[in-house]
């Protein structure tokens, strides 16, 4: 009976609510809620308004850096208005959910684009439904993106004799009706049933449609001042979990940011399947549902962000000379340069995934739930991969180390992109997403994350995780984007999934090799650390100062 009596307690006291630690779990909750129906679709919302690989790589290469510059200056602003640092940052998550909701008013196309790299076969295609209307003005319009100039090869009447080249222009719309420039007199006379080959005609002037309109550079500035804010404000939203946690009590972290990979995976289901809903017969995907529930959320994330209590944001006088005793250890110089190349190899996939999902999805004609499957994809990572092994990720460390952890997560990195170039169809990644995400992102994110904590010097944990983050996260977001762009422009999207498969490999088989032969011994073990105990970062820093002064 007393058994009974003391289990009944302990069953109360496991589902008793932490009034303490709710604010955060809900501002993590709906903070991430709000960013999850847009913030993984902002890439392929540029590939709709007609934004190439290249100039897109170029975009999300810059705004890294401009992570590392707009950390300090929002710094300095909430250091100049200490009393009204709360309304300071309830105010950067108005503006960066602000910037989201104005994606809105940026002019959509009226239909799909006519890719570069793109080849029509338009098979039995009468002369009679061919338009031969088209006004000179049109006709000098062309390869502007939805109305471009081809090269066609034709023949009629079952007649192969006939291979000249005509010029056409191919109409971006559901039906593909070209309309032909050339002189096919004989053809419409006789209304035989043609079949065209075209390919995409590229005159040495071709003309700049889009990147010198406000379309572009409004989708470039809103994108940019959303994106820049997402970055200062869950910095600063890790710091406020921290402070609210307290000495000692780091290892919960998890536990309250799990909530915001929650909400993020959910919304991004239901807005995946709304926008295709929302669409339906449309020829381009309206985004208005996402904008709907971005704008919702943030509402909800304001009125959560009353309870919370803001820490004091660290900075240290003597950082470059913290940075420089941490740089004359070797094996910290060899994590910095691995996790750099994390950075790049998972930037790839967060870019261009969804946009190599679409090219797949307009080859298969599989475009109708094309969004859905984004949403899909979003969830089964974050839902089932990212929590899965987010919790299980301590104890994968303390088994295998943090060594051939890092080994392990490149190497899983190189078989997950290696299958996602092999998939016949963009529903093909749902499974390799549902078992790859955890072993790849979640796990070398813990590892570096954990690893940096475990080398800092007593109270330089602050200065360590921001070098590390602006490695990963920064320079290796920002390498890996732009070099993706690039290798998606000029090999494609499968080739350049499998040169990046390849990197992730030399990098498991190289890391493998140093660890062995050369950092095994002087790397810590899992679950050892510099520090005696947490320190929250006001403390981290006042003590830094003390060391190096």
């Amino acid at each position: 009976m007393d058994d009974q009596v003391e289990m009944s307690g302990l069953r109360k006291s496991r589902f008793k609510i932490n009034y303490r630690l709710l604010p955060v779990k809900c501002h993590y909750f709906f903070f991430m809620a709000s960013l999850g129906p847009i913030l993984p679709f902002l890439n392929v919302f540029g590939k709709q308004l007609g934004v190439s690989e290249v100039v897109m790589g170029s975009i999300t290469a810059i705004l890294p850096v401009m992570f590392l510059i707009s950390k300090p200056l929002f710094g300095l602003v909430v250091d100049y208005f200490q009393e009204h640092r709360k309304s300071v940052f309830m105010g950067l998550l108005c503006v960066m959910s602000g910037c989201y909701v104005m994606l809105y008013f940026i002019p959509q196309p009226t239909g799909p684009l006519i890719t570069d790299k793109a080849h029509y076969h338009l098979a039995d295609i009468t002369c009679s439904s061919m338009d031969t209307t088209k006004t000179e003005e049109e006709i000098a319009s062309a390869d502007c993106g939805h109305l471009r100039k081809l090269l066609c090869n034709w023949t009629c009447g079952g007649d192969d004799s006939n291979g000249t080249y005509i010029e056409a222009l191919l109409t971006a719309n559901e039906s593909s009706v070209p309309c032909i420039l050339g002189n096919m007199s004989s053809c419409i006379s006789h209304n035989h049933t043609c079949v065209l080959s075209c390919v995409l005609h590229h005159s040495e002037t071709e003309k700049d449609c889009l990147y010198g309109t406000s379309t572009f550079w409004g989708f470039v500035l809103l994108m940019s001042i959303g994106t820049i804010g997402f970055n200062v404000a869950n910095s600063i939203s890790d710091a406020i979990c921290f402070d609210v946690l307290g000495s000692g009590e780091e290892m919960k972290y998890g536990h309250q940011r799990v909530w915001g990979t929650i909400g993020f995976g959910i919304t991004a289901l239901v807005t995946g399947y709304a926008i295709d809903w929302w669409s339906e017969g449309s020829a381009t995907k309206d985004y208005t549902p996402a904008f709907i529930i971005v704008l919702i959320f943030a509402a909800i994330d304001l009125a959560c962000c009353i309870k919370l209590k803001l820490p004091p944001i660290p900075r240290s006088d003597n950082i470059l000379r913290d940075v420089g005793e941490l740089l004359k250890h070797k094996h910290i110089v060899v994590f910095l340069v691995f996790a750099t190349l994390a950075g790049v190899i998972d930037s790839f996939i967060i870019y261009f995934l969804f946009w190599y999902l679409e090219d797949l999805a307009q080859v298969t004609n599989e475009m109708d739930n094309i969004k859905l499957l984004e949403g899909i994809t979003v969830a089964v990572e974050t839902l089932v991969g990212e929590v899965i092994f987010f919790m299980l990720s301590g104890k994968i460390l303390k088994k295998i180390g943090y060594g051939h952890s890092l080994t392990f997560c490149f190497l899983a990195y190189s078989l997950r992109l290696g299958l996602i170039s092999l998939i016949p169809s963009p529903w093909w990644v749902l499974p390799i997403e549902l078992f790859m995400q955890g072993p790849t992102y979640a796990m070398s994110y813990t590892t570096i994350v954990a690893y940096a904590s475990a080398v800092s010097p007593p109270g330089t944990s602050a200065t360590m995780q921001g070098l590390v983050a602006g490695m990963d996260d920064g320079f290796g977001y920002a390498m890996g984007s732009l070099i993706g762009g690039v290798l998606y422009h000029e090999i494609g999207g499968n080739w350049a999934l499998k040169t990046f498969s390849g990197l992730a490999l030399i990098c498991g088989i190289v890391h493998f090799i140093l660890y062995q032969f050369s950092l095994k011994h002087s790397m810590l073990p899992a679950g050892c650390s510099n520090e005696a105990d947490y320190k929250p970062p006001l403390e981290a820093v006042q003590a830094t100062q003390t060391l190096t002064s």
